[in-house]
């Protein structure tokens, strides 16, 4: 059975992290960097994260049984959730690291180990994201985006080690290898938190953007038979979106007549919305619910 993109994003994911772990935790010991020492530790938490997402995107891609009638696909929201928690305490912990390194005025040693891993780890990291971009553009994972992340934070956070480390060694400003740290720490925060909306408006069925929701009435309402469109509930799942409403039709039209125009109207929305799963209720026309309100 062949792979799918998420899963072999999630694997390609957990192989990189794995190498560099390796190659960070060498750089570490010759060093004694604080950078280096970060770096290492937010690799080590991408690595467990990778995995969580590979776990995540293929119990979001089993399709739906009995106890899930909608699909696994909140997997994902939940593995990225999880991310989030890991990225922040890693910022937090390489933050508190980097501040006691700059008190105490300790420096790295033998720092162009860590430059030379660094550069490694960097091209390494860029081929990864590369790839994650691609699947992310044909699947839509939420898990392998909040993944990219990680990934993404590690291009800018291996170019600071290198910075930091050029610093200290050639024009021997004491210091600078603790403060990158602390940015490196900063920014890891600012990441988990753009990561955590999209994984809580999952998991809280939040509406679609506005926008797009237009869109996909105005294809509905195209249909010579319906008198309009009500009580519209839109969600997102993992990789799969889900639609429900309820349309007018003519109070006279038979179950059958109803039925064709239902198929009529789901067909132009999975042309225009491919993979969207819909249900469409038929109401007589003028027929609300109190608190409905008429889309438009």
């Amino acid at each position: 059975m062949s792979l799918s993109p998420n899963v072999r994003a999630g694997i390609a994911s957990v192989s990189v992290a794995t190498a560099l772990i390796l190659l960070k935790g060498y750089a570490s010991w010759q060093t004694g960097s604080a950078a280096v020492l970060g770096s290492l530790a937010d690799t080590t938490l991408d690595l467990i994260a990778s995995l969580v997402t590979l776990y995540s995107v293929r119990l979001a891609a089993m399709p739906a049984d009995r106890q899930h009638r909608f699909g696994h696909g909140k997997a994902e929201a939940i593995a990225a959730f999880f991310q989030v928690v890991l990225i922040s305490l890693s910022a937090f912990w390489i933050i508190v690291h980097s501040v006691q390194q700059l008190a105490a005025g300790e420096s790295p040693a033998n720092p162009m180990a860590g430059i030379w891993v660094s550069i490694v780890a960097l091209l390494l990291t860029f081929a990864l994201i590369t790839y994650q971009r691609r699947v992310i553009a044909h699947t839509g994972s939420v898990a392998i985006g909040t993944d990219r992340i990680h990934y993404q934070s590690d291009l800018l956070l291996n170019a600071a080690v290198i910075a930091a480390l050029l610093v200290e060694a050639k024009l021997g400003l004491a210091g600078a290898d603790a403060v990158a740290g602390v940015a490196i720490g900063l920014w890891l925060l600012y990441g988990a938190y753009g990561a955590s909306r999209e994984a809580i408006d999952q998991l809280m069925d939040r509406e679609w953007p506005e926008e797009r929701r237009r869109a996909f009435i105005a294809v509905a309402e195209r249909h010579p038979e319906l008198h309009g469109i009500h009580d519209l509930k839109t969600r997102t799942a993992g990789h799969k979106d889900f639609v429900q409403f309820h349309v007018w039709v003519d109070p006279d039209m038979t179950v059958g007549e109803a039925h064709r125009v239902m198929e009529e109207v789901e067909a132009k929305l999975r042309d225009a919305f491919p993979g969207v799963e819909i249900l469409i209720h038929p109401d007589p026309a003028g027929h609300r619910e109190p608190g409905e309100e008429r889309c438009s």
